[in-house]
């Protein structure tokens, strides 16, 4: 078995269609049929259906389909070693991000990381959460941050931040009368959130809060950056409910940080990481995720 055969398998399964596959990989049609037939016969399993019709996976064309990009993903990290190596690096970290991580935290840790381990390559990867947790099992990542903690066995998750939970309000919206926001408030309103698909932890998190409540919130749209929700803030179609950092971050004119009225409720991040022996690389990362000051990056003040 080639890695043409996996390359070719791996569009004919994504386009579902041998003609749009062969015009993908620049070839004819009847040479990327012929990769297909010599696959299956290797494997002894038939991966495609076809008709004149369509062109669907089998059973076993999807277990295969669920394990080749991980060939491609850690033959790419084997490459980026060498050439990290060849940079002069005599290490690697690789540090997954779910949830968009709480931007004030990560610049400064990294920042840490440079100064303390300068021939040490770190290398980020933007992944949703259950990328990551399969990342980790398989060994592509090092470590990663998320705000899901529901995580299985195998992976340890230990909290390294916490961030308050805090409304942003469009400028003269009347919950500005409050200097700080009942959420019984707040839920009379239309609210932008963070779609669980995008940051599942986060929201997460968020609707545990809104749960210990009896009004159902009124959910004006589900968004996928927290730039989004504050431009919905900002044009005062929403209330945006978001960690004081990430309203911080995004926020543009025309936005309010508001505390919330009580005791404040905290969103946290955790450091994941596998359950096993850690390199000593991995492991000092891991003490100087503990020693962050939360001081540091809280990151949002309130706005009067």
């Amino acid at each position: 078995m080639e890695l043409r055969h996996l390359r070719c398998f791996l569009a004919v399964a994504e386009e579902l269609h041998f003609a749009r596959a062969a015009e993908r990989l620049h070839i004819d049609q009847s040479p990327l049929s012929r990769t297909i037939k010599e696959l299956e016969e290797e494997l002894g399993a038939r991966l495609f259906a076809r008709t004149t019709r369509s062109t669907q996976l089998t059973h076993a064309g999807r277990v295969f389909l669920a394990q080749v990009p991980r060939v491609f993903m850690a033959l790419e990290h084997a490459c980026d070693s060498v050439k990290s190596a060849a940079n002069g690096f005599s290490g690697q970290l690789r540090i997954a991000l779910s949830d968009g991580i709480t931007p004030s935290r990560l610049p400064a840790l990294l920042a840490k990381c440079r100064e303390e381990d300068p021939e040490v390559e770190i290398r980020l990867f933007e992944v949703s959460v259950a990328q990551q947790i399969k990342g980790l099992h398989d060994d592509l990542y090092d470590a990663g941050f998320s705000m899901a903690d529901d995580i299985g066995d195998g992976i340890v998750a230990v909290p390294a931040w916490e961030d308050e939970l805090m409304v942003a309000v469009p400028t003269r919206h009347p919950v500005l009368a409050h200097k700080h926001v009942p959420l019984e408030e707040v839920l009379r309103y239309p609210l932008a959130l963070c779609d669980p698909a995008i940051c599942e932890g986060h929201a997460r998190q968020v609707d545990r809060v809104l749960n210990r409540y009896e009004q159902t919130p009124l959910i004006a749209q589900r968004v996928a950056s927290y730039e989004v929700m504050m431009t919905l803030v900002s044009a005062g179609l929403a209330l945006g409910l978001a960690g004081a950092a990430h309203i911080a971050s995004g926020r543009g004119p025309g936005v309010v940080a508001r505390r919330l009225a009580g005791k404040p409720q905290m969103l946290t991040t955790y450091l994941l990481h596998r359950d096993a022996e850690s390199s000593e690389v991995l492991a000092r990362f891991i003490k100087r995720v503990a020693s962050i000051d939360s001081a540091d990056g809280s990151g949002a003040a309130e706005d009067s």
